[in-house]
C-alpha cells in the first residue's frame, strides 16, 4: 500500500480507513533505531557500582532466588531505590519515573483498571491470542523474542503467568500502580525497564562480538522504542478494537478512554513513548498503522506462536486441547494471521465451542456492567479468582511465586534460535482429564453453547406458536 493511497483497506482481517494521520512504515521506521537511554544509563552505572563492590553481584541470570541467603539482594528495582539520592543518572531514572504527568487523572486511571476485571475473562483471552500469540506476527520483534529463549515450549507457561502478574498488579486497584509507595504495580513495572534495558545491553554487545548473530541494521535495537509502543498497544488498543469485539463485546467510549489512560501511565513508567495514546482516536491509528508496518510473520513467528500452544496444551487450570487452543488463535487473529503463524486450522466442533465461550463472555459482561452492584461484585469476585487461579496457588495451575523479573531467559551464542518443542505432560495428580476428554474450559463452553442453544430454540417455537395463534 502507497503511504498516499487513502481510503477504505483491510489488513490481517481488520477493515479500518487509511487516512494521512496514520503513520507509514516509513515514518515508524526512525523508531526501530531509538529506545530507553534513561534506564540503559541505569543499569551500566549498576553494574558499575556493583562491579567495584563486590565480584559477581550482578543480577541472577538463572531465577528468582539467590542460592545462599547471606548474599546481597540483587533486585535491581531495589537497586534503584538505594543509589538514587548518590548517583546522578540512576536518580534520574527514579525521578522519571516517580514524576507525574499532568495528563494524568488518577479517577480515571482507576475506572480503566475496573474494565480489565469488568471483562475479566474475555480480556485474559485476548491477551493470551491475540496480543501474545497474534503478537508472533511482529517477525521484527520476534528476533530479539527468538534469542532469549523464554518461548520455548517447556518454559513458556511460565513465562506467560510472569507477564499475567505484571497484568494483574498494574489493574488490581489504584495505590499498586501509583508511585511513592509500595505499589506492586507500580514496582513491576520498573522492573520489566529494567529487564528490557539489560537485555538490549546483553544483545547488543553479542551483536558487536558477532554481527552474524543479530543484525541491528536489519530488525534496529533489541527492545526498540518500536518495540515498546508494539507492546503497549498490544495490551491496550488492540484489546479494546480488536481482541474484545471479536469476542462480541464492545467497549462503551468512556469505558476504551479509561482503559487506554491506565496503559499510557504504564507505557510512561515503562519508558516507553506515550504520546500516540492522547486520545482513543491518536491510539486506534496507531494500531492500525502497526498492523501495516509491523506484522509480518517469519518462521520464527511460527515456532514461538506454536510453542505458546504447546506449552498450554492439557495444563492446568483449563486443561484446554490444542484443538481448542488452535480455535481460539485463529478465532482471535484471523484465518489469515493464523494461518501465516503456521497454526493448523482445527474442526468446526472447536469453532462451535470458540463460540460458547464467547456467548458465555458477553452475556456476564453485558448483565453485569448495566447493573451498578452487579458490577462492582463482579469485578472484585474476578479479580480475587484470577490472582487465586493464576498467581497464587500453584497446586491450581497458578505461578506459585511472585517473580522480580530477573533476567532469567538469556540469550546466548549457543542457542542462536528457539527450537519449536512439543506439549508437556500435565503435573501428576493435577486432576487433568484424559487425552481424548474435554478440559474443563471445554466443558463450560459446550454447556454455554447448549443452553444458549436451547433458549434460542424455545424462544423461536414461542415466537412461532404466537404467530400461529395471530393468524388463526
Amino acid at each position: 500500500m502507497k503511504s498516499d493511497e487513502y481510503g477504505w483497506v483491510e489488513h490481517w482481517g481488520m477493515r479500518f480507513k487509511w487516512t494521512p494521520e496514520h503513520l507509514t512504515p516509513e515514518e515508524l521506521q526512525p523508531l526501530k533505531h531509538t529506545y530507553d537511554t534513561v534506564a540503559t544509563d541505569a543499569v551500566e552505572r549498576l553494574e558499575e557500582i556493583l562491579s567495584s563492590s563486590c565480584t559477581n553481584n550482578l543480577p541472577r541470570e538463572d531465577g528468582d532466588t539467590p542460592p545462599v541467603e547471606n548474599k546481597p539482594r540483587r533486585d535491581l528495582y531495589e537497586l534503584v531505590q538505594k543509589h538514587a539520592a548518590t548517583d546522578e543518572k540512576i536518580g534520574r531514572l527514579w525521578t522519571e519515573v516517580n514524576t507525574v504527568p499532568d495528563w494524568v487523572d488518577w479517577e480515571q486511571i482507576e475506572r480503566g483498571q475496573k474494565v480489565f476485571y469488568r471483562y475479566g475473562g474475555a480480556a485474559i483471552t485476548a491477551l493470551t491470542f491475540l496480543s501474545l500469540l497474534g503478537g508472533m506476527g511482529s517477525g521484527r520483534t520476534v528476533e530479539t523474542l527468538d534469542r532469549t529463549g523464554g518461548f520455548g515450549a517447556d518454559v513458556v507457561r511460565r513465562r506467560l503467568l510472569e507477564t499475567t502478574q505484571h497484568t494483574l498488579n498494574v489493574t488490581r486497584d489504584l495505590p499498586s500502580i501509583q508511585p511513592g509507595g509500595d505499589g506492586a504495580g507500580f514496582a513491576d513495572s520498573v522492573r520489566v525497564r529494567l529487564l528490557h534495558a539489560t537485555v538490549r545491553r546483553r544483545i547488543q554487545r553479542m551483536a558487536a562480538a558477532d554481527p552474524a548473530y543479530y543484525s541491528v541494521a536489519a530488525y534496529g535495537a533489541p527492545v526498540s522504542d518500536l518495540d515498546c509502543i508494539g507492546t503497549i498497544n498490544a495490551f491496550s488498543a488492540a484489546v479494546v478494537w480488536m481482541g474484545l469485539p471479536r469476542q462480541g463485546i464492545l467497549l462503551r467510549a468512556q469505558e476504551a478512554a479509561d482503559y487506554l489512560a491506565l496503559w499510557r501511565w504504564v507505557a510512561h513508567v515503562m519508558g516507553a513513548p506515550h504520546g500516540w495514546m492522547a486520545t482513543p482516536a491518536s491510539a486506534r491509528r496507531m494500531m492500525e498503522s502497526l498492523l501495516v508496518a509491523e506484522i509480518r510473520p517469519t518462521a520464527a513467528s511460527a515456532r514461538l506462536a506454536n510453542n505458546i500452544i504447546a506449552g498450554l496444551e492439557r495444563q492446568p487450570p483449563t486443561y484446554a486441547s490444542a484443538a481448542f487452543l488452535r480455535a481460539q488463535a485463529h478465532w482471535l487473529n484471523g484465518r489469515e494471521l493464523a494461518g501465516a503463524l503456521g497454526v493448523p486450522r482445527p474442526g468446526l466442533f472447536y469453532f462451535a465451542l470458540v463460540l460458547g465461550q464467547c456467548l458465555l463472555f458477553v452475556a456476564v459482561s453485558y448483565v453485569n456492567r448495566n447493573v451498578a452492584y452487579l458490577d462492582e461484585r463482579n469485578i472484585k469476585l474476578v479479580r480475587k479468582a484470577l490472582y487465586k487461579v493464576l498467581l497464587y496457588d500453584k497446586s491450581k495451575g497458578g505461578l506459585g511465586y511472585t517473580t522480580r523479573f530477573n533476567f532469567k531467559y538469556l540469550p546466548s551464542f549457543d542457542r542462536p534460535t528457539t527450537k519449536r518443542g512439543a506439549a508437556q505432560p500435565p503435573p501428576p495428580g493435577s486432576g487433568a482429564p484424559r487425552k481424548n476428554q474435554l478440559g474443563r474450559i471445554e466443558r463450560t463452553a459446550l454447556v454455554s453453547l447448549l443452553t444458549f442453544a436451547t433458549f434460542a430454540g424455545a424462544s423461536a417455537w414461542c415466537l412461532v406458536s404466537v404467530a400461529r395463534w395471530l393468524v388463526s
